[in-house]
Formats: C-alpha cells, sequence, structure tokens
C-alpha cells in the first residue's frame, strides 16, 4: 500500500493503518533502531512505541513522506532511550561513538530554540552543497548511526576511503558552520 493510503488510514482512525506501516516499514524501524541501540528487546520497544507514537500524531499532522515522519519519530524515540539506558555510562556504546565525531564543533543542545532552527538549516545547506555519494555516506553515519563497515560494503567502497570521506565532510562541516557563526 503506498503512503498516501496509509496516512488516509491513520486520518480515518482504522486501525489497519498500523498494520500496513509495520507491512511497509518494519524492517526499516528495526534497522534505524539496532543502529542505535544495542540491546534487541529496546529495539522491538522503540519500534512499537513509533507506531503508537504515529497514531497520536497522525491526526493532527500530514506527513507528506511518511517514510521520512517514520524515521524522525523512531530516531528521536530511539536516541531517548540510549540516552536514558546510558545516563550514567557516558561515552560508552557505538552511538556515543558517532556524536565524539561532530560534537566538538557543534553548539551545546537546547540553548535556544532559535538556534536549534539555525543550525537545523545549516546542515541543510550543507548537505544540499554535498555530491550525492558524499550526502549518503554522512547521512547514514550521522543519521542512521551506521557502522562505517557497513557504509563501505554498501556503497561497494573499503573501509579507509569511507572513513577518509566522512573525515573531509566533517571538516567540511566544521568550515560552513563556522562561516554561518555557527558551532565553535
Amino acid at each position: 500500500m503506498d503512503d498516501e493510503k496509509i496516512i488516509e488510514l491513520f486520518w480515518i482512525r482504522s486501525e489497519q493503518a498500523i498494520k500496513e506501516t509495520k507491512e511497509s516499514y518494519g524492517g526499516y524501524c528495526t534497522k534505524i533502531c539496532s543502529n542505535i541501540l544495542p540491546n534487541r528487546q529496546d529495539a522491538e520497544e522503540c519500534v512499537n512505541d513509533a507506531y503508537m507514537k504515529l497514531w497520536e500524531t497522525i491526526p493532527p499532522q500530514r506527513p507528506m513522506s511518511l517514510k521520512a515522519y517514520l524515521s524522525k519519530v523512531i530516531r528521536n524515540l530511539a536516541l531517548d532511550r540510549y540516552e536514558k539506558n546510558h545516563a550514567k555510562k557516558r561515552g560508552s556504546g557505538k552511538t556515543a561513538v558517532v556524536f565524539e565525531e561532530i560534537e566538538e564543533f557543534l553548539p551545546a543542545s537546547g540553548d535556544d530554540i532559535t538556534d536549534s532552527l539555525a543550525l537545523r538549516e545549516a546542515i541543510e545547506r550543507f548537505l544540499g552543497s554535498l555530491d550525492k555519494e558524499e550526502r549518503v555516506i554522512f547521512v547514514q553515519r550521522y543519521w542512521y548511526f551506521c557502522q562505517v563497515k557497513d557504509i563501505a560494503k554498501m556503497h561497494g567502497l573499503g573501509l579507509s576511503s569511507v572513513k577518509m570521506t566522512l573525515k573531509r565532510t566533517r571538516d567540511k562541516l566544521r568550515e560552513h558552520l563556522q562561516k554561518e557563526g555557527i558551532g565553535i
């Protein structure tokens, strides 16, 4: 079933919407959660929470892309769960490693909504300036938390090539944010 029909099911409050969402995006959701949460049970609970969140937010939201909306919901829920699970163990796990790669030049989170919007817009402009492969690799690593070895395999590249692409892209992002007056 296509996204528009699934969204319509949410709007008419049909429980079929959840079933169709699971069928279309269950594996996708599980992959995103598994990249962030090492515990399988946590990942499964997070996926179920995402379906509930969709039920609660559609309506009033009417996403243009169900996949993009679901991606954002599932990622945020997984990150919240990760943070809750690791509140006392800062710096542990693969998610923390991914954050450490970019946190040095990003402003502190939760500063101000205006700052958050400015950062988001600056990153969107930055991503738009990258060539497709750089952008996809960057998003796979820092949005979906994919492991470098998995990214290399998906793109048919060597590990060192992906690592170098990520480093150069981070350097470009740092420079871009500095030019925009964001970050360090």
